[in-house]
């Protein structure tokens, strides 16, 4: 494995940890995209160009582009209130050396960005209100994909607490028709036909086991998707952390297996998967969704399956085994294509931890970041 880069939204901007092929020294840079908030970041390996995704009802909405890592250019989709405040105060506009964006071609439709997906030429972005958008002009301009905006059920998605979000985006390498995204809270969508028509996929296979935590009928995975992924290699395995268990899916989300039996709690934010290994995963269990969302008993641990979630087993060393009240969101956690495969999460007391060693020991490598919203990785 070349070089190495860990790409670290932050609700103050980007920042990019560099490191060499034995991951053991990363030199950071930042921040990086205007202070927005980064709810996402994706790379291009083979060019190395780069994009982050954010904002707010203050900055508005958009997609930051850079070819190098240290220039950045943005793209926005939706103005926010700081060009209206702007446009309508040109003296202090001008005393702060700022001026209004232009008018933006989503303005009044979207609020922020919360994903990002760059596969086979084309950069898709999920956002806020949920929608999913797409360029094919390397994240220049941008148009909806209609198909998943008109499907029957959008009526009825209900927001989760952050919020109506379209905040996961998840591709088939082999096949660029396949996508899948996960809303919250109205559960996991696949087009097989490049995003002309979509299905709605919550249906639980094991729906007799038990019912959520709400309550609801047992027939359907919980709608609030937290964070997907897709295994590697042949066939469409996926796993996703809801916000009321773990499943997985062995046949493209149309059917869904709880396998939260063995963890220390229904309820947590990111899920990953190995690179090479697609039976080997990796959550990070919190204690509830009322009870402070920080680790159980305050001891933090990473939680790892070898066999797809038949059974699991606790990695702890290198972690805070006391008082620690830390969160790891939904897309703060990310591997990469290293052999042993390395992990990496970051929280929002904004320090970074990672593994070489697939999470047999751990070490804070950053520390003393804002608030981590999402981590990604690159390797050239």
């Amino acid at each position: 494995m070349a070089g190495i880069t860990i790409l670290i939204g932050t609700t103050k901007g980007l920042f990019l940890a560099r490191g060499d092929e034995a991951r053991d020294g990363w030199a950071l840079s930042g921040p990086f995209c205007g202070g927005w908030p980064v709810n996402h970041v994706a790379g291009d390996p083979e060019t190395g160009r780069l994009w982050a995704a954010g904002g707010n009802e203050w900055f508005g909405a958009g997609v930051w582009r850079s070819e190098d890592g240290a220039e950045w250019t943005l793209a926005k989709l939706a103005n926010g209130q700081a060009d209206a405040w702007l446009a309508a105060n040109p003296e202090m506009a001008a005393h702060l050396g700022m001026e209004p964006a232009g008018p933006a071609p989503f303005s009044g439709a979207v609020d922020a960005l919360w994903s990002l997906k760059w596969a086979d030429g084309t950069l898709h972005a999920g956002a806020k209100p949920a929608a999913l958008f797409a360029s094919r002009d390397g994240g220049a301009t941008w148009h909806r994909v209609q198909g998943l905006t008109d499907h029957p059920s959008s009526g009825s998605w209900e927001p989760g607490a952050a919020g109506l979000t379209l905040h996961t985006i998840v591709t088939d390498p082999a096949d660029p028709a396949k996508m899948w995204v996960g809303i919250s809270a109205a559960g996991v969508f696949a087009t097989e036909d490049g995003g002309q028509s979509w299905e709605r996929r919550n249906r639980r296979s094991n729906a007799e086991a038990v019912e959520t935590a709400t309550g609801a009928c047992g027939h359907e995975v919980g709608h609030c998707v937290h964070n997907m992924v897709r295994a590697s290699g042949a066939g469409d395995l996926l796993y996703q952390q809801n916000h009321h268990g773990t499943f997985r899916s062995r046949d493209g989300g149309r059917s869904w297996d709880d396998i939260g039996g063995g963890l220390p709690s229904t309820f947590g934010f990111p899920i990953a998967v190995h690179p090479t290994d697609p039976d080997r995963i990796w959550v990070v269990p919190l204690n509830g969704d009322t009870q402070g969302r920080f680790p159980v008993e305050a001891r933090a641990a990473v939680w790892t399956s070898g066999d797809g979630g038949a059974t699991w087993e606790a990695q702890r060393q290198g972690l805070p085994q006391e008082n620690c009240f830390f969160t790891v969101l939904r897309q703060a956690m990310a591997t990469d294509r290293g052999a042993p495969a390395g992990v990496y999460f970051g929280t929002n007391s904004g320090s970074v931890f990672a593994t070489r060693d697939e999470g047999e020991s751990w070490h804070e490598i950053i520390r003393h970041l804002p608030t981590v919203l999402c981590v990604e990785t690159m390797t050239r």
